[in-house]
């Protein structure tokens, strides 16, 4: 297999996901980003911890998440843990960005 092949091939994987991130988002509530993956997922718990030492992580649970990860055969999951000591951005979702405008078309101008 090429480079280019494995370009070509990853682009359609990403293209791919895309889509099916488009056609699921509406489904949930929150976006969440940590420094690995992307979610979806409608009930997330955040909690700031410390170690021994006084460093501090965080720690999210997830319940019924989507998975941005175009690597894994199956993107939904029931459960997830992160425990991460790097930044956790937790979004709520506004269903009035996810809708199409009733009239115009996407770039038109006036």
């Amino acid at each position: 297999m090429s480079s280019e092949d494995l370009e070509r091939y990853e682009a359609d994987m990403e293209l791919q996901l895309y889509r099916e991130y488009r056609d699921v988002v509406g489904l949930f509530s929150y976006v969440v980003e940590t420094e690995r993956r992307f979610y979806l997922t409608n009930h997330v718990d955040l909690q700031p911890r410390t170690t021994d030492n006084g460093e501090m992580y965080f720690e999210v649970t997830m319940e019924d998440a989507w998975v941005w990860d175009m690597y894994r055969p199956a993107r939904f999951v029931r459960n997830v843990r992160v425990v991460t000591f790097k930044d956790v951005n937790v979004e709520e979702i506004t269903k009035a960005d996810l809708e199409v405008p009733s009239t115009g078309n996407p770039g038109d101008e006036g």
